[in-house]
């Protein structure tokens, strides 16, 4: 069976210099009438020792064009399994700051424009 694996953890691209995601071919010989899942390939490639393995063992770590898989999901000829790094910045937060930002900066605004008409009026 041939596979692509797609490592766009952090320590791997960083080892190379630079952040795109490291794109190897696979070969998964099966027997005949044998399932291959994504922990299987993983073995085979040397990346991971077991289900147990803490690289691994956190959700959504791994996934196949995109989709969250599990250890235990089937793949097929020709899928590419990814490697996904841990999240160096929270979104959620990423976005409630921004939000913040702009709120903040609207309310300043407000504030020059009351201190302008208070000084308007006391001339």
């Amino acid at each position: 069976m041939n596979l692509w694996l797609c490592d766009a953890r952090a320590s791997a691209s960083l080892q190379r210099g630079d952040a795109s995601p490291i794109i190897t071919p696979l070969y998964l010989p099966l027997p005949s009438g044998a399932v291959a899942t994504i922990g299987m390939a993983l073995m085979r490639a040397g990346i991971a020792s077991g289900p147990t393995d803490p690289a691994f063992s956190r959700k959504g770590c791994i996934g196949v064009f995109g989709k969250r898989k599990d250890w235990l999901s089937p793949i097929y000829e020709g899928d590419r399994i990814e490697l996904y790094g841990l999240l160096l910045i929270d979104p959620k937060a990423v976005r409630r700051k921004k939000a913040n930002q702009n709120r903040d900066s609207e309310l300043k605004a407000s504030a020059l424009a009351r201190q302008a008409r208070r000084k308007a009026k006391q001339r």
